[in-house]
């Protein structure tokens, strides 16, 4: 028979336990200071470290789009990091995504969703500790290429009806255009397999890209080098399957093909973190 008093105590030891595990994971994912998390448990007999898992996202998203994902990885004991991308340009952008890495300590896995593959392949490049790339739904350019570009190179967009730009002057006086989706269209172009309740809240937040940053050309392709996962989503009507299928195949990636639509993040977390979480074991010892 177990007391009640002795069951209180496991009760509160257990949740203190718990506690203290939630809040040194949430220190991995706020400093990104970690040399990196083990599982002493890891086949083979000896441990394994796990990588950093930084999270890129794409125009017209930000960092919550990745929630469902986070939640699941930091589950499984990865440290994880979702970036606030500038969605100014892929140079500009992996610039500023270089200085969270540099800031991280050991083996990282770097993942991009949508216009985030542009500035992962390019922010990547020359980087040691990045392991593995993993592309969701995701651009990944050669030098020479644009994120347009390659979007027209296969039929099935329909992105630029949907588009809401808004013209504005520079602090030097230029003009510069941010492109927004407009609300009533952004469930249905962008996340249609989203509940309307929550696709709704995205509309609401998301972020727009300079329309300067959908023509930029990229200038290195770090999956020319590293290797390479890419999620390929078919029901997409801003990055056509077959533009995705393409860009996979050149960079020779390990590939998922899933019927879901761009938001594939926010509505397939599960897929799209053992993806990630694949990548990682294949590529981090």
């Amino acid at each position: 028979m177990v007391s009640i008093k002795s069951g209180r105590r496991r009760v509160v030891a257990s949740a203190v336990s718990t506690l203290t595990a939630g809040l040194a994971l949430g220190a991995f994912a706020l400093t990104g200071t970690a040399d990196g998390a083990t599982d002493v448990g890891a086949a083979g007999g000896g441990p394994r470290v796990k990588p950093t898992v930084v999270l890129e996202h794409g125009a017209f998203a930000d960092g919550s789009s990745w929630n469902g994902v986070i939640t699941r990885l930091r589950a499984d004991g990865y440290p994880v990091i979702a970036t606030a991308d500038p969605l100014r340009g892929p140079a500009s952008d992996a610039a500023a995504l270089r200085t969270v890495l540099g800031h991280i300590k050991g083996p990282k896995v770097l993942v991009g969703h949508s216009y985030g593959g542009s500035v992962i392949s390019e922010a990547a490049a020359g980087d040691p500790d990045v392991k593995a790339l993993v592309y969701v739904a995701a651009f990944l350019p050669a030098p020479g290429e644009s994120a347009l570009e390659l979007t027209d190179k296969f039929p099935g967009s329909t992105l630029s009806d949907a588009l809401d730009p808004v013209t504005y002057r520079q602090a030097d006086g230029t003009a510069a255009t941010d492109l927004y989706i407009r609300q009533d269209e952004f469930r249905h172009q962008f996340a249609a397999d989203v509940p309307a309740g929550q696709a709704a809240l995205m509309a609401a937040g998301q972020r727009p890209i300079a329309q300067a940053a959908l023509v930029e050309k990229a200038t290195v392709a770090a999956w020319k080098t590293k290797p390479s996962w890419d999620i390929v989503t078919t029901e997409d009507l801003n990055i056509p399957a077959a533009a995705q299928r393409f860009m996979a195949e050149r960079a020779h990636a390990h590939t998922t093909e899933v019927a879901a639509s761009h938001s594939v993040a926010v509505s397939r977390p599960r897929l799209v973190a053992d993806v990630i979480e694949r990548a990682a074991r294949a590529t981090v010892r």
